[in-house]
Order: C-alpha cells, then sequence, then structure tokens
C-alpha cells in the first residue's frame, strides 16, 4: 500500500505520520533553526503574534558592547604665527585704548578752555559797561529814572543779567575783604563784628570772578574806653 496524501502531505500508511522531506531527514528531531552552528549569534526574527497572527518580520537586535572612551588629549599649542599674530593684536588693542583715553582727556580741556576764554570774553565786555551801571543806579536814586531812558535801563540791566552779571553789597552786610573794599573805618557799638555801614559803590561778580568788589564804608565794634588810658600825663617838676 502507497503513502496516502492528505492535505498535500505524505502520510505513512505504517506510523499514521506525516512524512518529513528529504532535507527534513537529515535533521534531528526536535532540532531547530537555533540548533545549527552561528544561529545563536544571529538576530531572530518574530515570526508571528501571540494569537497567530501575520509575522511581521520584527527584528530584534543583539545586545553589542558599549564603545570604550577616549582618552584625555593634551592642550594643542598654537603655531607660532598664530601667537605672533595674537601678540600683535594685544598691542594694537592697548594702543587704541591709550589713544581713546588721550582724546577723551584733550576733549575735556578744550572744552574747559573755551569755557574759560567765553568767561573772560564775556568778563572784559561787563567790566566796560559797570560805568554805565552805576549812573544808571544813582538815577534810579534820585528819581531821575523816568520815560523811555527807565526802559532803556531796565532792558539793558536784564541783557547784562543773562550774561551772568550779578551785583551785590547791602548796607549791614559782614565786611570781607575778598568781596568788599573799605573805604573808611570808625567804630560804632551798635555792631558785634565788623560791618559794612554805608555802599558808595555796588560790587559785580560773574560767576565766582569778582569784576569789581563793593566800595563800603566798615564798621567796627567799640570797646569799653579805659578812663585812665586817656588821662594826660604831666611831668611832676616846676615849670
Amino acid at each position: 500500500m502507497g503513502p496516502v496524501i492528505r492535505d498535500n502531505r505524505r502520510i505513512d500508511p505504517v506510523t499514521g505520520q506525516p512524512k518529513r522531506g528529504k532535507h527534513a531527514a537529515s535533521q534531528p528531531t526536535g532540532t531547530t533553526g537555533a540548533g545549527r552552528p552561528g544561529a545563536g549569534n544571529a538576530p531572530r526574527r518574530d515570526m508571528g503574534g501571540e494569537d497567530g497572527s501575520t509575522p511581521v518580520n520584527k527584528v530584534i537586535p543583539t545586545e553589542t558592547a558599549a564603545p570604550a572612551a577616549a582618552p584625555p588629549t593634551a592642550p594643542v599649542e598654537p603655531p607660532p604665527a598664530v601667537s605672533q599674530l595674537q601678540r600683535q593684536l594685544a598691542e594694537r588693542t592697548a594702543d587704541l585704548q591709550r589713544l581713546q583715553a588721550e582724546y577723551a582727556n584733550y576733549r575735556k580741556r578744550v572744552d574747559r578752555d573755551r569755557a574759560t576764554v567765553r568767561e573772560h570774553a564775556v568778563a572784559s565786555a561787563l567790566s566796560e559797561l559797570l560805568p554805565v551801571l552805576d549812573a544808571i543806579g544813582q538815577a534810579r536814586e534820585h528819581g531821575e529814572l523816568s520815560g523811555g531812558f527807565k526802559s532803556v535801563a531796565d532792558s539793558l540791566q536784564a541783557a547784562v543779567g543773562k550774561l551772568g552779571l550779578v551785583s551785590y553789597g547791602q548796607r549791614g552786610d559782614a565786611f570781607d575783604p575778598k568781596i568788599h573794599e573799605a573805604l573808611t573805618h570808625t567804630y560804632s557799638p551798635d555792631v558785634a563784628e565788623d560791618t559794612a555801614v554805608e555802599i558808595f559803590q555796588p560790587g559785580y561778580k560773574v560767576g565766582e570772578r569778582i569784576l569789581r568788589p563793593a566800595r563800603v564804608a566798615v564798621a567796627a565794634p567799640a570797646s569799653a574806653p579805659d578812663e585812665g588810658s586817656d588821662a594826660a600825663e604831666w611831668p611832676s617838676g616846676d615849670l
């Protein structure tokens, strides 16, 4: 009796088991592909899911050893040309900073000199107008400043005020030899210190620059007279 063919498989009529093919006969029973030489190192393919679904050909990677850390490298010395360029760059930078500082100082000095020259020019021009201002002040004190002359005088005083001219000196001010000029000197019991009791001419200044000191009469405090100091001393002999 020959082999029975069932579901495209040959069935052994004696054992009732499906016959193995030519290649299957050479492989021992129970031995799979994993038992072949070199099969353990090759990646295994997943032939299907647990529910018997269609295989997905999923490749499971094998474990590989981590790469060894690279040894530390020593710092690389720059070439001589690069070192020379760096040195020249540092020198040029220092020169530029020094030049910039010198230019800033020059600008400050020029601005200061310009302000000083302007102050001297303004002071020289205003000094020539002081006699005119004195005449206007005397006319104002005597009540002679009226009409168009008063308008011109007010405009002139406003103009010199914008240029920084300031008049000072009032009766009762403490005497200061730096800004006052004493024309007369007396004693008075009404003052406790040297005091300007009369203003002959007001003083003028521009900023801290004195154009003309105030000309004043100064009164000093009077001390109690010594009764015996004023007595005349006559010789005791006969005349």
